[in-house]
């Protein structure tokens, strides 16, 4: 074993080697290994430990350790993208199969793009006719008729730091629902913004296995993981856990629509962001897992820019929110700036709360005029989808860009500014006027799985 050497090319098979679980630490070992190389280890940890699994309640904390065995696989199976994939220690039916060919292939989309790869035909996923029941679970099966749990109404809220999460807690809050707010990882920033909900918190821990790291050194295929709804799964396990029956994202609807490349199609850097992702794990889970484990985007009806503005009602968060992806990428402690200024991140963030908040408040936050900068133009521009595409980010939809641009093209205080000028003046004459209203993309959907006396309540709140 000790002579093996990782060499992309050559491996043939991705294997999920086994899970485990120990109640008493509240530490999940996931292992994995590429043909007969070494065993990779990654641990879920999750606090509030010893545990007290019996009955329903075990069988379903291990159907849930199983399916996040699965979908955490993404990380590694990436490394080499082999033609074979092995469950060595449990069956899955055709339903599981599907679910993890569903995201694998669509949550590897900008993975495969960038790397030149075409993942369609090519993921298939193990399936045994021997599971066909989850009471057959003793017989190493994942699948069908989950039971309801009686787990009690307790929320736990992802947060990730930026205003999409705060705007679903605040709303969680105003209707009286008990929550705990949640994250993965060690982000300082997003502890800081935790604690400031004032709220109970819980740090989940994820430690992937460190010949990831190795591998990637030597060559192995790297690039984007359908992040969200592998951080869906390890959400799921602990309220299996914990005994609470909602597992809540802060997913809006411009999230389902990807960027359209010339000759390859549409990409979504966010699909396990997307209401398709949402929909099929959702429903698994309610099937397979718990029947009273509901999972939601509780921001689903919204557009981002319907987020903006619910975001705008409150400036509680003004000093601690960030959705720049760089301070997560490069940053393991608090930055001392949380917006870097420059990536379509801040740029969309800025363009979206500006319409809504006042141009002082907005300026307070970045610390800078973003719209009088000429040298951010090719950056919005991606995001108007004018010359370019939409970026590879977690931004909303071109339209909606369009809209907030052109009222902003429209206001005494912004209308000066060096890019909105610019719109005005070179971009507006070529488009359709009709379509730069911002009233239509502020209209609530009915696309969603928020549970039906929730959402009675939450859409007259959205909705004011």
């Amino acid at each position: 074993m000790s002579e093996w050497k990782f060499n992309r090319d050559a491996i043939r098979a991705f294997r999920f080697v086994r899970c485990g679980f120990d109640a008493g630490t509240g530490v999940a070992q996931l292992v994995y290994a590429f043909d007969d190389g070494p065993e990779m280890i990654e641990t879920i940890t999750v606090p509030g430990a010893p545990f007290p699994l019996d009955g329903e309640r075990a069988a379903a904390a291990e159907r849930a350790l199983r399916l996040l065995h699965l979908i955490a696989g993404v990380s590694y199976y990436k490394a080499a993208v082999p033609s074979e994939i092995h469950i060595d220690s449990y069956a899955i039916d055709a339903d599981t199969a599907a679910l993890m060919e569903l995201i694998y292939v669509n949550g590897l989309g900008e993975f495969a793009y960038r790397n030149g790869l075409n993942l369609h035909g090519k993921i298939k996923f193990p399936v045994s006719k021997a599971s066909s029941s989850s009471a057959e679970l003793g017989g190493e099966g994942i699948s069908g008729g989950a039971k309801t749990l009686g787990l009690r109404e307790h929320a736990l809220v992802a947060i990730g730091g930026g205003k999409d999460s705060l705007v679903s807690i605040e709303a969680l809050r105003a209707l009286g629902v008990e929550q705990t707010v949640t994250w993965i990882g060690g982000s300082q920033l997003i502890r800081a913004c935790a604690e400031r909900t004032g709220l109970p918190t819980l740090n989940l821990g994820r430690a992937l296995a460190p010949q990831l790291f190795d591998y990637n050194r030597e060559g192995a295929w790297n690039g984007h993981i359908p992040v969200t709804v592998l951080n869906s799964a390890i959400m799921v396990f602990a309220a299996v856990l914990l005994g609470v029956d909602q597992v809540v994202f802060s997913n809006e609807r411009s999230a389902s629509y990807g960027s359209v490349i010339e000759g390859t199609g549409e990409v979504n850097h966010q699909w396990s962001k997307g209401w398709a992702c949402e929909r099929a794990f959702g429903e698994y889970v309610q099937r397979e897992i718990a029947a009273d484990l509901h999972y939601y985007s509780l921001l689903r009806p919204l557009s981002e820019l319907a987020v903006a503005r619910q975001f705008a009602k409150t400036d509680r968060y003004d000093a601690h929110f960030s959705s720049c992806n760089r301070n997560f990428h490069i940053l393991g402690e608090r930055p001392a700036s949380r917006w870097c200024g420059v990536c379509p991140k801040c740029h969309f963030v800025f363009l979206a709360l500006a319409p809504f908040m006042p141009k002082p408040r907005l300026m307070g936050i970045f610390g800078r005029n973003l719209l009088d900068d000429p040298a951010q133009i090719p950056g919005f521009d991606a995001l108007l989808e004018y010359q370019n595409h939409k970026p590879f980010e977690c931004v909303g939809e071109g339209r909606e860009s369009r809209a907030a641009m052109a009222a902003l093209a429209d206001r005494p205080e912004w209308r000066e500014d060096a890019l909105v000028d610019r719109f005005a003046h070179e971009i507006r004459p070529q488009l359709d006027a009709a379509e730069l209203a911002i009233e239509p993309l502020l209209v609530i959907d009915d696309e969603h799985r928020i549970p039906a006396a929730l959402w009675e309540r939450l859409r007259a709140q959205f909705a004011a």
